[in-house]
């Protein structure tokens, strides 16, 4: 079977906690909001939501809700929550190429809603541990891959995937998280030389650079590497290059329940269009549309957009 595209990531259960206790603090320290709890207390919780996450399932059911013929791999352990996932990733007809192993799958507490912002506390379990061996070289049929952020020994796997992308002429579209990002040029260049699109926020795109400069800087530099650059820049919107125009587009105002999801649903939007055969102005507005969806709501997947609706939603994006 040949695949519209292929997203390698992470696959997670993400818990989505929001509390209003006066025991919970948020305290300035060195410049940063600094979220305080107290040592030994029971606190209580107002909301909580469960849903399944990492850059791999979160892309992977956008893209299928999108009308992409898609797969996924990752490395689920041997626990139930495995089994979530793999009847999430069924019912969204979703193919799954990972593995499951001995150990646990990814797993992600999120604090939401701390002056519209979040505090994730992140388990990676078997997500760090996917081999060269777990991957079915003879299924990865596909027009594209989508790369989230993977570490340790998927990282190298990851590399490994990005030779074989460049060696059968597959595209890539690669969205490192600042992890991957801090770690700069030289450690990211296996993936980096497969990549057509870059996407990442202004804040990962410094790291990367090792400069603290403006936007069409960091697009510029960045494009001497990468066909297309992507960056985002939360509520000042989204530019891109291509080393012949440059792109942006405002985001609408929407209310903001979490931004949990936010850059994968921007980046695989953006992605789908591309892949339906749209401009780059329009890719920018479908990702616009998808993350403004999001990022309304707990949960990285439960509102991904339809085909139809994301065309409809991107009409009225500002480009």
């Amino acid at each position: 079977m040949a695949y519209d595209v292929i997203s390698v990531g992470g696959a997670n259960i993400d818990v989505f906690i929001t509390t209003k206790s006066k025991d919970v603090e948020i305290e300035k320290i060195h410049a940063h909001e600094d979220v305080c709890l107290p040592i030994g207390a029971k606190i209580l919780i107002d909301t909580l939501t469960t849903d399944t996450g990492g850059s791999g399932v979160n892309t992977a059911t956008a893209f299928a809700r999108l009308g992409m013929n898609t797969a996924v791999i990752s490395k689920l352990g041997d626990d139930m929550n495995a089994d979530i996932i793999l009847n999430k990733l069924r019912k969204e007809k979703i193919d799954f190429l990972g593995t499951k192993a001995p150990g646990h799958t990814g797993y992600s507490v999120i604090l939401s809603g701390l002056h519209k912002n979040r505090t994730i506390l992140t388990f990676k379990g078997n997500n760090n541990k996917m081999t060269a061996k777990d991957i079915p070289w003879k299924k990865l049929k596909t027009k594209w891959f989508y790369f989230g952020t993977l570490l340790e020994q998927s990282w190298k796997t990851q590399c490994e995937i990005a030779a074989y992308a460049k060696k059968n002429t597959i595209n890539l579209l690669f969205n490192p998280s600042l992890y991957l990002a801090e770690k700069g040029m030289k450690f990211l260049k296996p993936v980096l030389d497969a990549c057509t699109i870059l996407v990442l926020n202004k804040e990962e795109a410094e790291a990367l650079t090792e400069m603290n400069t403006d936007v069409k800087t960091l697009l510029g530099t960045l494009q001497e590497h990468v066909p297309i650059v992507v960056i985002t820049d939360g509520p000042k919107g989204a530019h891109a290059y291509n080393g012949i125009d440059y792109y942006s587009i405002t985001p609408k105002n929407v209310p903001i329940a979490d931004t949990t999801g936010a850059g994968d649903s921007f980046a695989s939007a953006f992605l789908a269009a591309i892949i339906a055969g749209q401009d780059i102005p329009t890719a920018l507005k479908w990702g616009a549309a998808e993350a403004n969806s999001v990022i309304q709501y707990y949960g990285a997947t439960n509102i991904l957009l339809t085909r139809k609706e994301i065309i409809k939603q991107a009409k009225n994006s500002e480009a």
